[in-house]
């Protein structure tokens, strides 16, 4: 990573897209109807049978397309690392086999781009799809897959799978402008989009506190734009507010992001940069002042404290237009996809209401206040991105003083800007703070790692959450394209606490983006397809948050007689409770089957339980207080 300069961290190892899916084991049981795979399909038909490899002399992976071939060469691949079986990989010409596990093209020119259609029978599995389509096939395939007695062995339901997503748009937003994350995090992250079927990752690379990305043309964006001299503990504690003193700062070369395209590429993951304009943009300002309002603006420094600076971009001066037409040129060359989002939020005015050249630009362009001088400002960049063939993305806040008349909008505040962008004909991402931002916390506030001071996000909350406001007439509905879940870094200094902070709640994001809301299930997702699926994730090295015991209510109960049930959140785990008021440990009970609690009257009980994975991660302690009131 280009010049990175932050606490040095353990190698990782990327597992790669291949070596990462582990069979899962549940799902032979064929208890699931949705057979394991997350996200649900469309549809699903389960048949009596499984497919197996009884003789792998007789048995091939068969392809007619190129497209299909990449896939047929992953699943080789999957099939050899996770079961020992080496089954060559042929056109459909050759000589006929006993199974085969056949990837198809042909007939599928009424399907959408990534539609697909699986077909497992007892000797043959048939996936047809286009390119992407196939792909995801593929994904939904590896999740069926099962040991039925060790190595070697491999059985796979038979069913009729007929799938299609029911957004276009389906991502997360990956900020490292607060805190730089390593490359090979990067492509972990999209080895995961790619498994749970998300197809984008924005990349928010420019902010108030560090420039993170190279643009040649302006050298000091990395030399000064890059770093910062400190970085401050805490906003939450009064003795802790001070900086840590320790300079922080790093960014990608366009070699490292042309890798990283690639690899995205060859996942079916498009990366949208993000280039903040007019605000968040102090680091830009650092590194050259004169974009800043005023005749003599500066010096600045690259920001050492979380929060909104009032020093943005000047809207009256050319010379800052040419920059950012210079900047996104390059970012544009480097990043080939659809959208550029260009940021939009959270810019302060005062500057622009003190500023000569902004009130200059507002009187000759007829503008009525500063709000509608970003719009112009926003309008502009509009134009020029539109020119090189690409369209913008911006946060809501681009709504104000004017919409741009191709712009996407992306909603973060009240669900009712999306709405009204929606009534203006604008295609929404849904990306509400309220729901999908995982920077916010998902259990206790005092048992969870710190993060932002308000909101609670836990994975129930997220799953629950439509993206189509059900305020929207029928015709203005198509114009929710998708959905995306920010995870912003000011409290997020380390990639362990990002894994900690996506993960299970990446598994919910993906079903609320692919799946329709018929076939979506609460307790089929928490309580029979995550479990399996997090017991996979803990074989990975990744930091996941350990769910607690389901059955486990953080609530008071009252009551003289309880019978208490819980589940394991992870396949192979273990659940351990108390009632002795302290956090629960393997030293106390295991729990092998439901249990009673008698509370005398005028006495309560605390009941405590966390939730062992097999690698030995544990949840949080998860408490309910059981209530005997006296009898009046």
């Amino acid at each position: 990573m280009g010049k990175i300069c932050f606490t040095s961290i353990r190698k990782i190892i990327l597992f790669g897209l291949i070596a990462g899916y582990m069979p899962l084991g549940a799902v032979a049981e064929v208890s699931d109807r949705n057979l394991g795979i997350i996200p649900a399909p469309l549809s699903v038909k389960v048949h009596s049978g499984y497919f197996q490899i009884t003789n792998v002399k007789k048995a091939a992976i068969l392809y007619e397309t190129e497209a299909d071939l990449a896939n047929a060469r992953l699943f080789q691949e999957y099939l050899c690392r996770n079961f020992g079986l080496d089954l060559p990989v042929t056109d459909r010409a050759k000589k006929k086999y006993q199974e085969t596990i056949c990837f198809q093209s042909s007939g599928t020119q009424e399907m959408g781009a990534e539609a697909y259609h699986l077909l497992v029978t007892p000797s043959r599995i048939e996936i047809r799809g286009k390119e992407a389509g196939g792909f995801y096939g593929l994904q939904s395939l590896m999740q069926m897959c099962s040991v039925a007695s060790g190595k070697g062995k491999m059985q796979i339901p038979c069913a009729e799978i007929d799938d299609a997503p029911r957004f276009v748009y389906r991502g997360i937003m990956q900020e490292v402008g607060y805190h730089i994350f390593p490359v090979e995090f990067i492509k972990r992250q999209i080895d995961l989009l790619a498994k749970y079927k998300l197809n984008v990752y924005h990349w928010h690379l420019t902010e108030d506190h560090g420039w993170r990305i190279e643009i040649k043309k302006y050298p000091k964006l990395m030399e000064v734009g890059a770093y910062r001299a400190q970085t401050c503990v805490s906003n939450y504690d009064e003795e802790m507010t001070g900086g840590d003193g320790i300079p922080y700062g790093g960014y990608y070369t366009q070699e490292e992001v042309k890798d990283i395209v690639a690899y995205a590429q060859a996942r079916h993951v498009a990366i949208i940069p993000e280039i903040e304009l007019p605000g968040h943009s102090l680091a830009a300002l650092a590194s050259y002042p004169h974009l800043a309002c005023g005749d003599q603006p500066g010096p600045f420094r690259v920001a050492e404290w979380w929060g909104i600076y009032e020093d943005v971009y000047c809207a009256g001066k050319e010379e800052t237009f040419r920059f950012l037409e210079d900047v996104l040129t390059e970012v544009m060359e480097l990043f080939p996809g659809k959208y550029i989002h260009i940021g939009g939020d959270e810019c302060p005015k005062e500057r622009w209401k003190k500023c000569a050249y902004c009130q200059k630009r507002i009187k000759e362009e007829g503008l009525k206040d500063e709000f509608e001088l970003q719009s112009y400002f926003v309008k502009r960049i509009e134009k020029f991105v539109n020119e090189k063939g690409r369209e913008i993305i911006g946060w809501d806040e681009i709504l104000e003083g004017g919409l741009a008349p191709r712009a996407t909008v992306m909603n973060w505040r009240d669900t009712s800007e999306g709405i009204k962008a929606a009534r203006q004909h604008h295609d929404v991402i849904m990306a509400p703070n309220a729901f999908l931002y995982f920077d916010y916390i998902q259990g206790d506030r005092a048992q969870e790692p710190l993060a932002i001071g308000w909101g609670y996000n836990p994975t129930e909350r997220v799953y629950v959450y439509e993206p189509v406001p059900e305020q929207l007439a029928p015709e203005h509905r198509p114009y929710i394209i998708g959905v995306e879940a920010p995870l912003w870094t000011e409290h997020i200094d380390t990639y362990r606490k990002a894994e900690y902070m996506l993960f299970p709640r990446l598994m919910a994001l993906s079903e609320i983006a692919w799946s329709v809301p018929e076939v979506k299930d609460l307790k089929n997702f928490k309580e029979e397809r995550l479990p399996v699926h997090l017991a996979w994730l803990d074989t990975t090295g990744i930091i996941y948050r350990v769910p607690e015991p389901i059955g486990m209510e953080r609530d008071t109960l009252y009551g003289a007689e309880f019978t208490v049930s819980l589940k394991v959140p992870v396949e192979g785990g273990k659940i351990y409770y108390n009632f002795e008021g302290q956090p629960a440990r393997e030293t106390d009970y295991l729990y092998e089957k439901p249990f009673r609690i008698i509370v005398p009257e005028g006495q309560k009980r605390e009941l405590k339980a966390i939730t062992v994975a097999p690698s030995g991660k544990r949840s949080t302690t998860a408490t309910t207080i059981f209530i005997h009131q006296k009898s009046k």
